[in-house]
């Protein structure tokens, strides 16, 4: 299970860009994830609370932002979502085609509680 480290990496990548003093106050990470990045959502929303439970991220979530795999094809010059992950157009049947999203695996946005705001 790969997703594993991946939730290991995502807390690093937290822990590198939240001063250690702010990171109980983080309420949500945002991870962008492609349709074929290869990785499982619910193991890696699993993962997660697994390895920020009993730590200053316990109360944060994962929220899983999941990007369809879209293909553009060079020969009609269309966008295609493709559920299968298929490169070739199903709308002339082109092979001439490249992959516009759907292997994303990123942190896109870390939330912090509004101090401010609790404090009123």
């Amino acid at each position: 299970m790969h997703e594993l480290s991946i939730a290991e990496s995502i807390v690093d990548i937290v822990h590198q860009y939240v001063d250690k003093e702010q990171l109980s106050d983080v309420r949500s990470v945002r991870v962008k994830v492609g349709t074929f990045s290869g990785v499982v959502p619910d193991s890696l929303e699993f993962s997660y609370q697994a390895i920020t439970a009993g730590t200053l991220l316990e109360r944060s979530t994962l929220t899983l932002e999941r990007i369809p795999f879209v293909i553009e094809c060079k020969d009609c010059k269309r966008n295609s979502v493709s559920e299968d992950g298929i490169t070739q157009c199903p709308l002339c049947s082109s092979f001439s085609t490249s992959i516009i999203s759907g292997r994303e695996l990123q942190v896109k946005d870390i939330e912090l509680e509004d101090i401010e705001q609790v404090k009123s």
